[in-house]
């Protein structure tokens, strides 16, 4: 079978002829589309979708000095709160017509800062960082060439730039006082790895603070950093069911962690919240389905990330200034997993 020769991309003449306009009047409708009469810019609509014609992004950039599109780097998508918030902030982007490029840190600041380079070199017109653990180089990098950025995730932000986020600390805290007026008294925490990570970092302090403002310590042995993984969070459960005397309730710096120790208990015949309390962090959909449903801290990522990419299109458009700071408030969602504790706490099978 034999295949017909491929045509010539079509131009805008192409598409003037097909609409009998002038090419003028074919630039206006697909720049300003609002100052054309409708059936006009239906007629050359119609002609631009016949011919599959696409507009020329080059010359369309050496007129504004815009390539639109924005960089946003996060450390993973293996994860559905970043799936959710990176879907709400392409949808925004969309809407004003804007391309968002994706780049994964794997929460590593130099791979982090080498992905930003990536994208300047492409000509993004703005970019969204996640949290606030980038190297001080980058950050200076990103002034001295006056790019709008946002930093999501984290609040407040670095001194003098934008970010949308909310505050870990304070969040966590409000979790183990809701243990601790649950009778809770030996807790122990499944921490993301902390290094290079500020909310992970920010999490674990509030654990602590918490605790000694209630005159009590989380020892090293019940604090277990460890991969965003259920199966490394597994293994971080199994290590604190079988000390001498186990926890009663496991505070885990995401969903995920929690997901995995609630396995890992189930594994062992060990009860949730009967024999042991678990609360998350996030609220990802899963949460509420689980069995028990999970106690957790919700973030509304979507919400979240959809302000972030607004932030950028006002900074882009000169309705604001760089800098702007906004707190996105978070809750904490009681359901089944965390309970009363024990009178005394059961050793493992």
């Amino acid at each position: 079978m034999s295949l017909e020769p491929v045509s010539a991309l079509p131009t805008m003449e192409d598409v003037a002829r097909r609409a009998g306009v002038s090419t003028a009047t074919v630039s206006r409708v697909l720049n300003q589309p609002e100052v054309v009469r409708a059936p006009l810019r239906e007629r050359v609509q119609r002609a631009v979708s016949s011919l599959g014609y696409l507009p020329h992004a080059g010359a369309r950039n050496l007129k504004t000095r815009r390539t639109g599109t924005v960089g946003v780097v996060v450390p993973t998508i293996d994860n559905a709160i970043f799936a959710a918030g990176l879907q709400a902030f392409q949808r925004r982007m969309t809407e004003a017509g804007v391309v968002a490029l994706l780049a994964v840190s794997d929460y590593d600041p130099q791979q982090e800062e080498n992905q930003v380079q990536s994208l300047l070199a492409r000509g993004v017109d703005a970019l969204a960082l996640t949290g606030a653990s980038q190297t001080q180089s980058l950050l200076k990098r990103l002034a001295q060439r006056q790019l709008p950025w946002v930093h999501t995730g984290s609040f407040p932000g670095p001194a003098g730039a934008a970010c949308v986020g909310l505050r870990n600390r304070e969040a966590m805290v409000r979790a183990v006082r809701y243990l601790l007026d649950l009778g809770h008294r030996r807790m122990a925490m499944i921490a993301g790895v902390t290094h290079h990570n500020d909310r992970a970092a920010e999490r674990v302090d509030g654990v602590r603070e918490a605790l000694a403002d209630a005159g009590l310590e989380l020892p090293p042995s019940r604090l277990i950093e460890t991969p965003y993984t259920p199966a490394a969070a597994r293994q971080a459960m199994a290590r604190l069911l079988e000390t001498a005397r186990p926890p009663s309730a496991v505070l885990c710096g995401n969903d995920v962690l929690a997901f995995g120790a609630m396995l890992e208990c189930s594994a062992r015949g060990i009860g949730v919240p009967q024999q042991v309390s678990v609360v998350g962090f996030d609220d990802l959909e899963l949460a509420r389905h689980w069995s028990p449903a999970l106690t957790t801290v919700r973030v509304p990522a979507e919400r979240m990330w959809t302000l972030a990419a607004e932030d950028l299109l006002a900074q882009l458009d000169g309705r604001s200034g760089t800098g702007q700071q906004q707190e996105i408030d978070v809750e904490l969602v009681v359901r089944g997993s965390a309970g009363p504790a024990p009178r005394r706490t059961a050793r493992p099978a």
